[in-house]
């Protein structure tokens, strides 16, 4: 193994591991040394159900877009005839081109999550349960695109590393490319804390660092653990590994950073509302969702 990846693999291991890790326990020994931050919080369980369940909404609908965004360039550039399933999507025929097109998915999911996170960031009245659902599609669409360059630094057979292939890039600035995505994943999920905590109904919620922690792990944290399980109905059937790692890496690559970090955002403000998403019509929605992509996708629809 040359020296390229080697790096990117030692960063990731301090980017995805040890780093949000060390950040957590310093957040922990903070938490202990605040008195009065002991208690545990007064949290809504139904707000973390509700989380889940549009984190299962979010990512799949991320990934339709991903996939969407994979066909449409092909069906429009002579010589290829792609077709759309609900957890792939494949091609016949050659042009060139095809291989930059490998390169649009990521690109999309990567532009419809920042603009969902400048919405976030907007000062608007919504309910939570708008809030939870911009969140996660901000945040899918950002940990859906960026582990794809470091993937692609790494493997020329990759959707981004075919583009990077046909845009002539060499080991350095594949190396380069990884490494900037590296970087930008804690950057990005850190922007994730305050509108996470500010989800809170009332300030004491969030009052500590301890508070803060165990209001993100509820209302963030344990939903997409729980969804990252719940996603997988709609990726079968495909090889185990194919199943699980899109989900696996979402996960890992930013919520590390959102859960470590909650205990240093000391101003936010709790900006909540005391009615919360309806937990049937989330879940005929998803059930809803995942019909559409068993029943109209997995047969393929063919876009030429």
């Amino acid at each position: 193994m040359t020296a390229g990846p080697v790096l990117i693999l030692a960063a990731s291991a301090l980017t995805i591991v040890a780093a949000p890790l060390a950040l957590g326990v310093a957040g922990a020994v903070s938490a202990r040394r605040t008195h009065g931050d002991h208690a545990a919080i007064a949290g809504s369980w139904r707000l973390t159900a509700a989380s889940t369940l549009l984190y299962v909404l979010a990512f799949n609908l991320t990934f339709f877009i991903q996939e969407l965004f994979l066909v449409l360039p092909k069906a429009l550039t002579p010589g290829l005839r792609p077709t759309l399933y609900h957890n792939n999507h494949s091609w016949e025929g050659t042009n060139p081109l095809a291989g930059l097109f490998q390169g649009t998915g990521a690109l999309a999911t990567l532009s419809v999550g920042l603009f969902c996170l400048w919405l976030l960031g907007r000062p608007r009245e919504r309910s939570d349960g708008t809030r939870l659902f911009l969140y996660w599609m901000a945040y899918c669409g950002c940990f859906m695109a960026l582990p794809q360059v470091v993937i692609g630094s790494l493997s020329q057979g990759s959707d981004v590393g075919m583009a990077m292939s046909y845009l002539h890039f060499g080991e350095t600035a594949r190396i380069g490319a990884g490494l900037l995505a590296l970087g930008l994943m804690p950057a990005v999920a850190l922007q994730f804390r305050r509108p996470a905590l500010e989800l809170a109904h009332v300030r004491e919620h969030i009052e500590g660092p301890g508070f803060r922690a165990r209001f993100v792990f509820r209302t963030i944290t344990l939903p997409a653990l729980l969804a990252t399980a719940l996603v997988v109905p709609f990726r079968v059937p495909r090889e185990l590994l194919e199943v699980l790692v899109v989900p696996l890496l979402v996960l890992l690559c930013g919520i590390p950073w959102i859960q470590a970090g909650a205990w240093r955002v000391r101003d936010a403000r709790a900006n909540g509302t005391t009615t919360a998403p309806s937990l049937a019509y989330l879940f005929a929605a998803v059930l809803g969702l995942l019909l559409f992509f068993q029943l109209v996708l997995r047969p393929g629809i063919r876009f030429y």
